[in-house]
């Protein structure tokens, strides 16, 4: 679901309008607001432009330019809602491996655009060692699983043999991405301004 936008206002006064002018003057690259922005978002992508902006500390309009910033330049690709596969009936997942035959150099090509459209493969991989493809597969129960392996999958283009593991339980799901890296990396508008000074 994307962001719920809100008009850019004024800038505020008083004390915080050099950070309010700091932040409007965008690096190349992410700092600490935009990473906080990328936290917050994966936490919430429901907030409202006027509650992320309090909670990375900038007022409204600073703060919907930079989320506008992080979608045009692909750091943020879309909003969704994540759902339970169980509550739609989806009580099987599926690690595949995918054996692909090596004889022909557009051969992984075509087998690439067909998993593309399965929509039971919710994701494909390639993967070193032994196989070519890893993908993961949502089925409503193992019969439906077994005709969709049978009927489909060893049926694909160039597809050699299939090696199956089934999940007994998910320890974690639909995580976010780790920000700790750009959490050091990013520092404050202001500290690489006085950096760059004393470089001068």
């Amino acid at each position: 679901m994307p962001l719920r936008s809100a008009k850019p206002g004024k800038t505020r006064a008083g004390p915080d309008a050099r950070v309010e002018a700091e932040a409007e003057a965008h690096p190349a690259g992410l700092d600490r607001y935009d990473v906080a922005i990328l936290a917050a978002l994966q936490a919430d992508a429901r907030l409202s432009n006027a509650d992320l902006a309090a909670h990375i500390g900038l007022s409204a309009a600073p703060t919907w330019r930079r989320v506008k910033w992080l979608e045009q330049n692909r750091y943020i690709t879309g909003y969704r809602a994540e759902i339970d596969r169980r509550r739609i009936g989806l009580g099987v997942f599926a690690f595949v491996r995918v054996d692909a035959e090596r004889n022909a150099g557009g051969a992984a090509k075509v087998l690439e655009d067909a998993i593309r459209r399965l929509p039971e493969v919710t994701a494909c991989h390639y993967i070193s060692g032994a196989g070519t493809f890893e993908l993961q597969v949502m089925a409503t129960d193992l019969d439906a699983f077994s005709r969709f392996a049978t009927e489909t999958l060893l049926n694909l283009p160039h597809v050699k043999d299939i090696h199956t593991s089934f999940s007994f339980g998910e320890v974690k799901a639909g995580a976010a991405l780790p920000l700790t890296h750009l959490q050091t990396a990013a520092r404050p508008l202001g500290a690489r301004r006085v950096a760059s000074r004393r470089g001068a």
